[in-house]
C-alpha cells in the first residue's frame, strides 16, 4: 500500500454552500453514517471543511469517510449534490473507500442522519478524472433532484507527490424521501 498525501478537491470555488436549493421530501439533517451494502463499506462521518486555499480534505482517519458539512445534506433537493470523500488506502492497508471502485451503476448507497433517517441513492455513474483537470462544474452540477457525489483517489500513485493521480467520483441520486 502507499502513503497517501491529503485528498484534496480541486476548484473549491464551486463547492455547494449550506443552505443551497430547496429540501427535498422530508427533512434531512446532519448526516452521520454511510453504508454501501454491496461493497461491505459502513462508516460513521465526520463534518468536513474546506482548508484556507479552499481545498476539501479526506478525514484524518482512513477508515472514516466525511461530507462536506458546508454543503447541502444527502436528500436536500435543488441544488449542488451532497459531497463524501474518503480514502483508499494509508501505508497500513486499505482505507475506507478501498472497494469504492467495485460499486456497480443500480447499487444501493445509505446515508443515516442524524433523526434516524435513512437516506437511500442509487448509484447510476462511475468516471475517474486526472485530479489536474477535476470538472468540477460537471461534478458539482445543480440539479433538480438530490444528488450525492462520493470521492476518493484511484489511478497511479506519484510517489514524488505523495498522493495518487487520479481521482474516482460515484454519482448517485436519491431513491425516494428518508425513512
Amino acid at each position: 500500500m502507499h502513503a497517501v498525501a491529503a485528498h484534496r478537491l480541486t476548484a473549491p470555488a464551486v463547492l455547494p454552500q449550506l443552505g443551497a436549493g430547496q429540501v427535498g421530501s422530508g427533512s434531512p439533517a446532519q448526516p452521520v453514517e454511510l453504508a454501501i451494502p454491496s461493497i461491505g463499506v459502513r462508516s460513521t462521518l465526520v463534518d468536513l471543511a474546506r482548508e484556507p486555499d479552499g481545498a476539501l480534505p479526506a478525514p484524518a482517519d482512513y477508515q472514516v469517510a466525511g461530507w462536506y458539512a458546508n454543503g447541502p445534506m444527502p436528500g436536500q433537493a435543488g441544488g449542488p449534490p451532497a459531497v463524501i470523500v474518503g480514502h483508499v488506502d494509508s501505508h497500513t492497508g486499505p482505507g475506507v473507500f478501498y472497494r469504492l471502485r467495485d460499486v456497480t451503476v443500480g447499487a444501493d448507497v445509505r446515508i443515516r442522519d442524524i433523526a434516524g433517517k435513512v437516506w437511500r441513492f442509487r448509484v447510476y455513474r462511475l468516471s475517474e478524472y486526472p485530479k489536474a483537470q477535476f470538472p468540477s462544474g460537471e461534478v458539482y452540477a445543480r440539479g433538480d433532484r438530490p444528488e450525492l457525489r462520493l470521492i476518493t483517489c484511484t489511478g497511479t500513485f506519484d510517489r514524488r507527490a505523495g498522493s495518487y493521480r487520479d481521482n474516482l467520483v460515484v454519482y448517485a441520486t436519491l431513491l425516494g424521501g428518508g425513512s
